[in-house]
């Protein structure tokens, strides 16, 4: 019988370059050079320092895969496995709505490590990226807002997202794909648990799920076997993790739809279920001039996953935790207009973001939860100072496709997190971005932040 996961192996295998729509291919050229930013902004942040400490412990000190955030070179694994942890942590890297899934940061490090150590062409690995993101995506959403209650779906889903992208460049025939699918699900781990106490899990989520589907299609190569129905089969991955799985999902529109168009790019440095309040906050406040101070209090229209993730954070107490505090998120745009690195770094335990954290809420909304996961509606109520009550709404926050950032807001943002984390110079920013602009035309794909690009 042929399966909704053979079908989605056999698209994975066999998707060429020619076959993508120009829209789809600018989509992902966009996307890289976003992904790439996040990538810079992990250096120094504690949590990635360990998780790239091991992987270069455990690999050899050289080879043809660029850890971005130290300039060291290593295996493909073990680059996959430091740059997704790095691209991950500042909150920046991109979200597809409808399967509540970031691509990018297993995508775009599982496939650049495996495309610098082939020497693959910048047409090839974006290709390969399209493959990664069409899969992932569609295995989000058939796994259903069930799974994403316990389950962070870049974690599981992300496993086959990367096995994709990879197989893709290792030019897996469809039977090996659908093995290295097999071999990725089975792997496919990341439970919500760590943000009651503020653990630095979410970043082991990215980089084992980059460098196990990694691992799972470089074995399906050497014909190492996997499961043929993970997906759907009695004993696989819906079976264990959803109750509400649709293996219709799995190929709706497959060649046809192109889910890459669709993904979001984050504007706030937080976790994406805050930014539909965030915008709707912003919307009243410029409506009617006013200042945080005159916030007596905002209550949040939300939907069940919001209230699912960032319920738990009641008390933040790192930076990345903060993230994850609709309160912190809220209080930070009230006064900056914009909740970004420098804001969080530097505000998130002030008295004046505390005080007014304390008088944001969440309420569940109809309109909103139906809406979700395809829409993600903002909702405000705010009271004032003065005793009026002020109603705010953002129908497609900043970044959503409809409301997207043009490539110069895009280079921009990119340079900000360079700057911020140091991890690169702006003038060696500047000269990888004026590169990877224009990726699609590279013969071999080489290493970002130095000059050896062919």
């Amino acid at each position: 019988m042929h399966t909704p996961t053979q079908a989605l192996a056999t698209f994975a295998a066999q998707l060429q370059f020619e076959d993508l729509p120009g829209p789809v291919v600018s989509k992902i050229e966009d996307l890289l050079v976003d992904w790439f930013g996040s990538a810079v902004a992990g250096h120094g942040s504690r949590p990635v320092s360990s998780i790239t400490r091991f992987a270069l412990r455990m690999g050899p000190s050289a080879g043809l895969s660029e850890v971005i955030t130290t300039g060291d070179t290593t295996s493909p694994y073990l680059a996959a496995m430091a740059n997704a942890a790095a691209s991950h942590v500042a909150e920046q890297d991109d979200v597809h709505n409808g399967s509540v899934f970031h691509p990018a940061t297993v995508v775009f490090p599982a496939a650049l490590a495996t495309a610098q150590a082939l020497g693959a062409s910048g047409r090839e690995l974006l290709t390969a990226c399209v493959v990664g993101y069409e899969v992932g995506i569609r295995v989000g959403e058939f796994l259903g807002r069930s799974h994403y209650k316990v389950f962070h779906t870049t974690g599981t889903a992300g496993t086959l997202a990367a096995a994709a992208a990879v197989g893709h460049l290792l030019k897996l025939n469809p039977q090996q794909m659908l093995h290295a699918f097999g071999s990725a699900g089975t792997q496919s781990a990341g439970l919500w648990e760590f943000l009651r106490t503020a653990a630095d899990s979410k970043q082991l989520h990215t980089s084992h799920a980059a460098a196990a589907g990694l691992m799972a299609a470089y074995l399906a190569q050497d014909h190492f076997t996997g499961a043929a129905d993970i997906l759907c089969g009695p004993q696989g991955m819906a079976a264990g993790m959803s109750s509400d799985a649709d293996p219709a999902k799995l190929t709706d529109g497959l060649g046809s739809r192109w889910t890459t168009t669709e993904v979001s790019f984050k504007y706030h440095a937080s976790c994406r279920h805050t930014h539909p309040a965030a915008d709707a906050l912003l919307s009243v406040m410029q409506a009617h001039g006013l200042s945080h101070a005159d916030l007596a209090q905002v209550v949040t229209h939300v939907h069940q996953g919001a209230i699912d993730v960032l319920g738990p954070v009641v008390d933040p107490s790192t930076v990345h935790q903060s993230k994850f505090s609709m309160g912190t998120v809220l209080a930070l745009v009230a006064q900056y207009g914009h909740a970004g690195l420098t804001e969080f770094d530097q505000h998130f335990k002030d008295a004046a973001t505390q005080a007014l954290c304390a008088r944001v809420s969440m309420v569940l909304d109809p309109e909103v939860d139906s809406a979700y996961p395809r829409r993600w509606i903002g909702k405000v109520t705010v009271t004032t100072t003065d005793g009026r009550v002020l109603h705010g709404r953002v129908d497609e926050p900043k970044g959503d496709p409809g409301n997207t950032l043009s490539r110069e807001e895009l280079t921009a943002k990119a340079l900000r997190l360079a700057d911020f984390s140091q991890g690169a110079s702006p003038a060696e920013m500047q000269q990888a971005l004026d590169r990877l602009w224009n990726v699609a035309q590279w013969p071999r794909v080489g290493t970002l932040l130095t000059q050896v690009q062919a």
